[in-house]
């Protein structure tokens, strides 16, 4: 399945052109290595993404066509989220 397609379905991001914008930017790797949206995504992959100055790492569990807004979280697990801070001294 397309990463774009699977961050969407799972819910992990609202929008698949979102998501594709974020893999175009660089900022989506697959098992540490990066993603162009088109990249596929399998069963226990380690997904990571970098949102401004979050990182969210999740596992892939599953794979769906079709998922239901309660079952989207039952596609990944997160693995770790974490911040950076900024910074600026003012």
């Amino acid at each position: 399945m397309r990463i774009d397609k699977f961050l969407k379905l799972s819910r992990i991001i609202k929008r698949r052109a979102v998501a594709k914008d974020l893999a175009d930017q660089g900022r989506i790797e697959i098992n540490d290595k990066r993603a162009k949206s088109a990249a596929n995504v399998g069963t226990n992959d380690l997904i990571t993404i970098h949102f401004g100055n979050k990182t969210l790492v999740v596992r892939v569990l599953k794979l769906a066509e079709i998922v239901k807004k309660d079952e989207a979280q039952d596609m990944y697990e997160v693995v770790s989220e974490s911040y950076q801070q900024d910074d600026k001294e003012g």
